[in-house]
C-alpha cells in the first residue's frame, strides 16, 4: 500500500499542476470568472490532498494501519469526487455535478479523522 499511495500522490500532483496551468492559460476568457474560481478551488483541494496521499504513503512505510490505509482511500476518493465534480461543473455548469462535491468533501474529512487516529495510535 505504501507504494500505491505514493504513486497516487505523485500522479495527482502532476495532474493538479497540469490542470492548474490549463485553468490559468486555457480557460481564461472561455468560461466565466465564477467557473475559473471553482476550477481553482478544485486544483487547490486536489493539491492539498495529494500531499495527504504522500504523507499517508510515508506513514505506511513506518507502520501498518488499517485506518491509515482507509485514510488514503478516502483522500483518493475525495479527490475524484470533490475536485473531479468541480472540474466538470466548471466546464459544463450542470448543477448535478456540483451536488456530488459535498460527498467528496465528506471523504476528505473522514480521511483526516482516520489518519489522525492512526497517528495517535501508532506514533
Amino acid at each position: 500500500m505504501t507504494k500505491l499511495f505514493l504513486l497516487f500522490g505523485i500522479i495527482n500532483g502532476f495532474i493538479a499542476v497540469a490542470l492548474g496551468a490549463f485553468g490559468a492559460h486555457g480557460l481564461e476568457g472561455r468560461v466565466s470568472e465564477s467557473a475559473l474560481k471553482t476550477w481553482d478551488k478544485a486544483v487547490l483541494y486536489q493539491m492539498f490532498h495529494t500531499m495527504a496521499l504522500l504523507v499517508t504513503g510515508l506513514l505506511l512505510a513506518k507502520f501498518t494501519s488499517g485506518g491509515a490505509i482507509w485514510a488514503g482511500w478516502m483522500f483518493f476518493a475525495g479527490i475524484v469526487l470533490f475536485s473531479g465534480s468541480l472540474y466538470i461543473y466548471s466546464l459544463t455548469a450542470i448543477k448535478t455535478f456540483a451536488m456530488i462535491t459535498p460527498i467528496g468533501g465528506l471523504a476528505f474529512l473522514i480521511g483526516w479523522i482516520l489518519l489522525g487516529t492512526a497517528v495517535i495510535r501508532y506514533l
